[in-house]
């Protein structure tokens, strides 16, 4: 007998699950009351599922995804085919284009047929390649396993790396020679992988977490060679709404500790010379003041918010480096947002968002300034990796909802743009063939929110047409409009795919931020349903045939919308969601919880409470029919615990009163980032596209 049904027999035998063969699994209710601290009790009967390590949770878990492989048994073979073409439009043995680092250029390099790439470097003026890390045979014997390459030792001999083979970003942390190819004894574990190295090659400073909240709370300093249990403790964060980490400044002379929260940042300064000095603060956090820091020269750049909502550039001198002494260089502007900002010994260049799209713009050292331009209504920009202060070149990269990611040097000083890489698509991809569109719906408040999108050219526009409606609208997270070759056999079969650009982000500066945040959440969750409306309206869209998808905290939209206007959606993809608000936002035991209090509102405070209780998705599931759903989680999820979606399905199948299937898909090896290797990532998106598809009668 099928393992699946084994478990879904002993369920019915114990009575832990009440279900008919071949329905669906139904937990068992048990309720749980939850009093917040102002006296309003909620019943929880799905508050079991909590238990990660309880079996019973586990072969429900188990049983879910029995389910949801039967239901979707049809689409196996749609699945097989949509994935054989996501992966024939990939060259596998592709590389990325090498970025410089002092001495060396630094480059992934994919070996066909392989999920993991090759970790590689070359000495400037050479061709003969270095492989610093074997992904792929590391990799082996892992469900999960991620890698991430860390900073080298000033001398460029020795590397620092963090591995997690859980997928809950709990990290080891190891160092390598790569003169001899031997890794040293120092391991530290159970660590955030956050780190950076002193100018000594041997003094290391990194973060280390709460083990169960995941706040990252304390910044050490070890000694290659040394025991770790000897390491010095040398920041300790006791304010637990904020979380600190560290990082060398790209001029290479401080070590900064940084501790930050939603609306407030602090930081400390070590020489990297001294790495035993005592931290010096740069200016005192203040609730309201954002900032961040680098350095050049003699004095630090300050992007804040210091008299200026979307953000302004100021310079202090290195040793008056209180706010008080901070000086204009990059005014505050109503219209544009100020994101970032690069430092080169001629050049200072700064990314902006204006008219909800990236600009990046350069400053000569005479002062004058000049943008760049892409050429297209709609796209993403952002800088690549720019490690050298002294030098002319600027690597950015481009793409566009129809155009590869592309990889260019720009001179500052001539203005060349060189395009050294555009993304590879094989088969008969000709970007040609392909539309991209952008423009505004009025939402119900009067506001104007914008949209993306993309078609292929033959796509009828009369209201034929299915569409996937994508957002994410939280945190001021703006949402790019970014080329995806796994898209294109959505496109292929007819999909308009759009992206609504709604109030949470920061599109339109910071405004459009606070509009959906706190108690103007609800922007969010109305601007989006406004711009599927929209798309009806101008025939972008059969009315019967919209979807649409969001993950984590756009996980939440989905949910929030599923409640208010069911009937608007033939199908919903709810990734990793966060949905149990008032739960989650209660216990501050759960990680990330405590600074998230600035984004959704503290639950202890009764106003907020009930404002977040009325459009908590896990709280608001009603006697009504709901579209088809299929919801995604991962058991090891750092962020959005498993039991949130879990408990979210069990709820949403006691209540519905409609026919449509609520599928929850548990990835038992990986969290929020899903699977680790490429092949099983694509695994996935054929998944969910089958999905959409089988719905729309693909």
């Amino acid at each position: 007998m099928n393992r699946h049904l084994i478990l879904l027999f002993l369920f019915l035998a114990t009575g832990s699950i009440l279900a008919d063969l071949p329905g669906p699994p139904r937990a068992k209710r048990s309720p749980h009351q939850i009093t917040a601290p102002h006296g309003h009790t909620r019943t929880d009967h799905y508050y079991w599922l909590k238990k990660r390590e309880d079996p019973e949770v586990i072969s429900y878990l188990e049983a879910e995804n029995a389910y949801t492989e039967r239901t979707l048994k049809n689409t196996e073979k749609l699945q097989e085919t949509l994935f054989q073409e996501i992966v024939a439009r990939i060259k596998q043995d592709d590389s990325t284009v090498p970025s410089r680092e002092k001495n060396y250029e630094y480059y992934i390099r994919y070996q066909k047929g392989a999920s993991y790439p090759l970790s590689c470097r070359r000495r400037v003026g050479s061709q003969k390649e270095e492989i610093m890390f074997d992904i792929p045979a590391m990799a082996k014997g892992h469900k999960f396993y991620r890698l991430r390459t860390g900073d080298l030792a000033s001398d460029e001999n020795i590397i620092a790396f963090s591995t997690d083979t859980v997928g809950r970003r709990i990290y080891t942390i190891q160092f390598k020679n790569l003169k001899t190819g031997k890794i040293l004894s120092d391991k530290i574990e159970n660590v955030t992988g956050n780190h950076a190295w002193a100018n000594d090659n041997k003094t290391f400073f990194y973060s280390r977490q709460d083990l169960k909240t995941l706040r990252s709370y304390q910044i050490f300093r070890h000694v290659l060679g040394t025991p770790v249990k000897d390491d010095v403790l040398v920041f300790e964060e006791k304010d637990e709404t904020f979380r600190c980490y560290v990082y060398k400044t790209k001029s290479e002379r401080f070590i900064v500790i940084g501790s930050s929260q939603t609306l407030s940042d602090e930081y400390r300064l070590i020489e990297a010379d001294h790495p035993t000095g005592k931290a010096r603060i740069f200016t005192p956090r203040k609730h309201d003041l954002e900032h961040s820091i680098d350095h050049l020269g003699e004095q630090f750049y300050v992007r804040t918010n210091k008299g200026a909502k979307n953000f302004c550039l100021m310079t202090t001198p290195l040793d008056q480096t209180g706010e008080e002494n901070w000086k204009e260089v990059l005014p505050g502007r109503e219209d544009v947002y100020f994101s970032s900002f690069e430092l080169f010994k001629n050049f200072l260049v700064v990314v902006e968002r204006r008219n909800a799209l990236t600009r990046i713009r350069i400053r000569n050292k005479e002062h004058k300034w000049h943008e760049l331009n892409f050429g297209e209504a709609a796209y993403s920009a952002w800088l690549g990796t720019n490690a050298q202060m002294d030098t002319e070149v600027l690597r950015i990269n481009f793409e566009s909802m129809r155009t590869p990611q592309s990889v260019f040097d720009y001179e500052m000083g001539t203005h060349q743009k060189t395009l050294l890489k555009e993304e590879e698509v094989l088969g008969d991809f000709n970007k040609a063939n392909y539309l991209t569109e952008r423009f505004d719906a009025t939402a119900r408040d009067g506001t104007k929110v914008p949209i993306s999108l993309v078609y292929r050219k033959g796509t009828k526009r009369d209201g034929s047409a299915p569409l996937h409606l994508y957002s994410y609208g939280s945190y001021g997270s703006s949402t790019h409009p970014n080329f995806s070759s796994s898209t294109l056999s959505l496109l292929d079969r007819g999909f308009v795919y759009a992206i609504a650009h709604i109030r949470g982000g920061q599109e339109h500066g910071r405004s459009w931020y606070e509009d959906g945040k706190l108690m103007k959440k609800k922007n969010t969750f109305t601007d989006f349903v406004d711009c599927a409306e929209h798309l009806v309206k101008e025939k972008y869209a059969h009315p019967k045939k919209i979807f649409a998808s969001g993950g984590s905290a756009g996980g939440l939209l989905i949910g929030a919308v599923a409640n208010t206007r069911p009937d608007l959606f033939r199908g919903l993809i709810a990734d990793v969601p966060f949905v149990d608000v008032v739960t989650t936002m209660l216990d501050d035991t759960i990680p990330l919880t405590t600074f998230e209090y600035d984004e959704w509102g503290n639950p202890s405070e009764k106003e907020a409470y009930h404002y977040m209780l009325s459009y908590s998705p896990y709280d608001n599931v009603s006697k009504t029919a709901y579209p088809a759903m299929l919801v995604l989680a991962g058991l090891h999820d750092s962020q959005v615990q498993y039991w949130e979606p879990a408990k979210w399905v069990a709820r949403l199948r006691h209540r519905s009163i409609g026919n449509n299937p609520i599928l929850l898909k548990t990835d038992m090896t990986a969290g929020h980032g899903g699977a680790s290797g490429r092949f099983d990532r694509f695994k996935e998106v054929a998944l969910k596209q089958a999905f959409f598809l089988d719905l729309a009668g693909k």
